[in-house]
């Protein structure tokens, strides 16, 4: 049997078909054929995905070094500009300490020159007040000089023969001891054309002081010469009219010439040169003195006119005081404000430099800040490890496996 015969022989059948060897043999090299091409498919496209993926490999690694690039191109620039804001910042620090420095100093010498003036300013006050205390003691030593000569002025006028030349120079003198030059005026004009004996000036602007010296010394004399001689009782008696109607004469003068409304006093004194003659005319002549009083004329003698010009005197130096011491308040107050003035100055160079160091405290801490950012940046590196990378869209993707280049990140916390 021949090979021809073999391959026709059927070996199968099914249904009403039949089937020879050679018809299988035939379909199992077609289905071999098929399997083989199918199997050579599926190894090219195997080779074709393998070189797809080592494109993409190499794209990636590509991608990853110009990344790099531009990563370390980014760091160098970084670096160059913390180097340039590290210049810039202690350039503007050294300009801002000089700057302080230059105010400060120019603040301490206005301050210096300031508290030197007001010093010298207090001294020469402190010292124009003493040199008017020191008037002011010399004025009080002469009163009291002045009322030692008073007592020798009563001996002198208790002397009949010499009693009747001190009247209007004994008045003058008592005035010009115990007053200052311009708190009088000797013979003075007022508006009526009439010339008193002494006009005292009172302080605020008040009606001046009448004080007449013309005492009707002739008729007391004639009384006194009448009770020492052997005329009589008579003679006396004569003698007295004629020293009352004299003095109510003068009073009445006084009266009406020197008593102006606004101009003087609406009391004027009429000066009798002797204590002895005082005390007897309150004495004997009672009436005479009332009816003055009611013609507002005072008598006074030597001891009263110098009690009077104490009192104003006193009134004078209250005045003067009172000035002085507005004066002086007003300087205090000046200097008060000036201490106002520099305590809000000082505060306000306080607040200044508490600023300034706030500013400076707080640049400080921001130059730290890039510093310690500057030191993260540098401390990147590249690692073996996979690392995750953010999407555009939020979602998260792997890097490829180790040993293809991947890049990871690691940031040093201090």
């Amino acid at each position: 049997m021949d090979i021809a015969q073999i391959f026709n022989a059927p070996v199968a059948q099914f249904g009403s078909s039949t089937f020879t060897l050679g018809q299988l043999v035939a379909g199992a090299g077609l289905m071999l054929l098929v399997l083989f091409v199918f199997l050579m498919v599926l190894l090219w496209r195997s080779a074709r995905a393998r070189a797809v993926a080592a494109a993409e490999a190499a794209q990636r690694a590509r991608e990853a070094e110009q990344r790099m690039a531009e990563l370390t191109r980014a760091q160098t620039e970084l670096q160059g500009r913390m180097g340039t804001i590290a210049e810039v910042f202690g350039s503007r620090q050294a300009e801002l300490t000089k700057a302080l420095s230059e105010r400060m100093d120019g603040m301490t010498t206005r301050l210096g020159h300031s508290i030197t003036e007001q010093t010298k300013s207090t001294h020469e006050n402190l010292a124009k007040l003493q040199e008017r205390l020191a008037v002011i003691d010399t004025a009080q030593n002469n009163i009291q000089s002045l009322a030692g000569q008073v007592v020798q002025l009563q001996n002198i006028l208790s002397n009949k023969q010499t009693r009747g030349a001190f009247g209007q120079s004994r008045m003058e003198a008592i005035i010009a001891d115990g007053l200052p030059p311009g708190a009088y005026e000797f013979q003075a004009t007022l508006s009526n054309n009439t010339r008193p004996d002494c006009l005292v000036k009172m302080p605020n602007d008040a009606p001046s002081l009448v004080i007449d010296a013309k005492f009707p010394l002739e008729s007391w004399n004639a009384i006194r010469a009448a009770s020492e001689g052997e005329s009589g009782p008579d003679a006396k008696r004569v003698a007295e009219q004629s020293f009352r109607r004299d003095l109510d004469v003068h009073v009445k003068a006084i009266s009406e010439k020197y008593l102006l409304p606004g101009e003087t006093q609406d009391t004027a004194f009429m000066f009798v040169p002797s204590e002895s003659i005082f005390a007897e005319i309150h004495e004997n002549f009672e009436a005479l003195v009332q009816k003055a009083h009611r013609a507002r004329v005072v008598i006074v003698s030597p001891s009263l006119l110098m009690l009077s010009i104490q009192v104003i005197q006193a009134v004078l130096k209250d005045a003067r005081m009172r000035e002085q011491a507005h004066l002086i308040q007003a300087e205090v107050v000046k200097l008060m404000q000036d201490v106002t003035r520099l305590d809000d100055r000082v505060r306000k160079l306080q607040t200044h430099f508490g600023q300034a160091s706030r500013d400076i405290d707080q640049i400080l801490t921001s130059t730290d800040k890039i510093t310690k950012r500057g030191e993260k940046i540098e401390a990147l590196e590249l690692g073996p490890a996979e690392a995750a990378k953010t999407s555009a869209d939020g979602g998260e993707q792997r890097l490829a496996p180790p040993g293809q280049g991947s890049l990871r990140l690691r940031v040093v916390e201090e």
